[in-house]
């Protein structure tokens, strides 16, 4: 829940928001990087209204149906910035389905294991190729911080690529 109150909360730093807002912002960038998705955002949005770490108002604009707007108090602007202050320190081990594969490759025949390492590496080269351009498309929209996450994503992807082509070689 820490992850998902972080990202709520900074959503809501960023402005007030609507329940929709903040499901389409969720889907549209921080999930591209965080590697989160939230089912239902307003069970959540419940329990930090209860901290009292947000609060709810509704409006209604136009002929549109009422909605509710969400925005942080004072004691949500606090623990969001604990909570980042937490999360530049905190070392969680990234996850790679890859792990597992390796543990056993000694039961599988290396000319399969060969096979499939190379078509990893041609999906890694073009995922590398898409942050590429996602990340100069972005540089003149969106603000640094996402050029920053594209970069440290790209990085992470060309060491992978950098381990497979040394693992493929040492393969007999």
């Amino acid at each position: 829940m820490i992850e998902h109150e972080l990202i709520l909360l900074g959503l809501l730093k960023e402005s007030p928001k609507h329940g929709y807002e903040i499901k389409k912002k969720i889907k549209e960038i921080v999930s591209l990087f965080a590697g989160v998705s939230l089912k239902s955002i307003y069970y959540p949005l419940r329990i930090l209204e209860q901290r009292n770490l947000v609060t709810k108002r509704s409006g209604k604009a136009g002929r549109r149906p009422l909605r509710f707007v969400y925005a942080l108090t004072q004691k949500g602007e606090a623990r969001f910035r604990e909570l980042v202050a937490k999360s530049f320190l905190n070392f969680k081990r990234p996850q790679f389905s890859l792990d597992i594969s390796l543990y056993f490759l000694n039961y599988v025949d290396p000319r399969i294991v060969k096979r499939r390492l190379r078509a990893r590496m041609l999906l890694l080269a073009k995922l590398s190729r898409s942050l590429k351009e996602s990340a100069r498309s972005l540089r003149r929209k969106k603000p640094a911080s996402i050029s920053r996450i594209l970069e440290h994503n790209l990085q992470m992807v060309e060491a992978e690529s950098k381990f497979l082509s040394g693992l493929i070689k040492t393969l007999k």
